[in-house]
């Protein structure tokens, strides 16, 4: 049996049963609430509850039928609602998942679709709710068999696939090439760029961008056969020189340029604005990868917390990383807490590299998480999502 996170519109799911987020009153609420009840039939479903149900408490579950959907059953659970975190909002969302999922199983159900139970109009962080389903729902599979869908976004969401991040696929289109183009050219697509007896020209970048200033700089007067010509001994024999006339006027029209530039910039002092960043940036220079963690963290202003919970990092794991200076984590949860910590891509290399890691350009989980990261987008469960659509193992599931 499995567990897996899609993106759908919960009342479309196949699945032989869904759940819904139900009040604890008998009225039909907003959001997937009001969208459960409209596609399975508002009255009939009203007054099945109103006639076979009645009160329910928060944290409790019960089935129905699915009338018009195509799911037979709806198992409905009444979510909590958020508060503060400090009025058992946790072991009521747990609640939540644990008697669904019981509920289903005595009722014979092997497939069924979860909402992200509290996350919308009740209030629920995204981030926790998303681990405590993640615990929930793979602890009932270590002793059950079920297919478990985690239904993420509703029918307002955006459109699925690749229509999301369109962009993701031109960045991997870019970065992905290594090992592809090693496949299927082998050294012949790399002739070009290696040396050879004759025609190889490590300069060339540098010939092409000189040759480009001098056409831009070099005045009208300057004869054609003056305006570009090889030095006769230069330490790079490859490399285009201009004459000795276009030199001269390039360097006065650059003096006069830095000059007009030195009247317009702003004073700026180093000292005082940046020296006691740096000087505390190079205390960490040898800091191991915990340790270095926990100074971006801090530098951050952010809560240990926080950072594990966007992470979708175990506590246990994090516990062992902070309080062990030499812990190695995983290459997959040290990618992850540069997400939850909201890392820029220069302080991701960094980090992963204290831990003998690199974002590499011939891996694909590598290229997903550095378009993530470039790109701020500091969710989990869209990179999941987007993990699983191009064929790559998942990270929640």
């Amino acid at each position: 049996m499995s567990f897996k996170i899609v993106r759908n519109d919960i009342t479309k799911m196949t699945t032989e049963a869904i759940v819904n987020t139900a009040n604890a009153n008998v009225e039909v609420g907003s959001g997937c609430d009001y969208a459960v009840y409209q596609a399975a039939g508002y009255d009939a479903l009203l007054n099945y509850r109103k006639k076979h149900i009645g009160i329910s408490s928060e944290g409790e579950a019960f089935i129905t039928p699915g009338f018009y959907l195509k799911s037979k059953y709806i198992i409905h659970t009444i979510s909590p609602l958020y508060i503060d975190g400090n009025h058992g909002e946790e072991e009521k969302l747990r609640s939540c998942y644990r008697k669904s999922l019981e509920l289903a199983k005595d009722s014979g159900i092997k497939e069924i679709a979860f909402p992200l139970i509290s996350t919308g109009g009740f209030g629920y962080p995204k981030e926790e709710g998303m681990r405590i389903a993640f615990d929930e729902i793979q602890t009932f599979l270590c002793d059950d068999e079920m297919d478990i869908y985690l239904v993420v976004f509703d029918s307002k969401a955006t459109k699925i696939g690749e229509h999301i991040f369109p962009d993701l696929e031109a960045y991997i289109d870019h970065n992905y090439v290594c090992e592809k183009r090693e496949e299927e050219y082998g050294d012949a697509y790399y002739a070009s760029y290696r040396p050879s007896d004759e025609g190889f020209n490590p300069y060339r970048e540098e010939n092409e961008r000189m040759e480009r200033r001098l056409r831009k700089n070099v005045k009208a007067d300057v004869p054609a056969d003056e305006e570009i010509c090889r030095n006769e001994a230069p330490v790079h024999s490859s490399i285009l020189m201009p004459s000795k006339q276009a030199s001269a006027s390039i360097h006065q029209e650059e003096e006069l340029e830095c000059l007009d530039m030195a009247e317009c910039l702003p004073e700026f002092d180093f000292e005082e604005e940046h020296e006691s960043k740096l000087d505390e940036r190079m205390k960490h220079m040898s800091d191991s990868f915990s340790q270095y963690l926990l100074f971006l963290i801090q530098n951050k202003e952010m809560k240990n917390a926080d950072v594990y919970k966007r992470a979708i990092v175990d506590k246990k794991t994090f516990s062992k990383i902070k309080n062990n200076p030499e812990y190695h984590p995983q290459k997959m949860t040290a990618l992850c807490l540069c997400i939850g910590a909201k890392l820029n891509l220069d302080e991701s290399k960094d980090l992963l590299a204290r831990a003998g890691y690199a974002l590499s350009p011939c891996d694909l989980t590598d290229i997903v998480f550095s378009y993530f990261i470039e790109n701020k987008i500091y969710d989990m469960i869209e990179l999941d999502i987007q993990l699983e659509e191009h064929g790559l193992p998942c990270i929640i599931a």
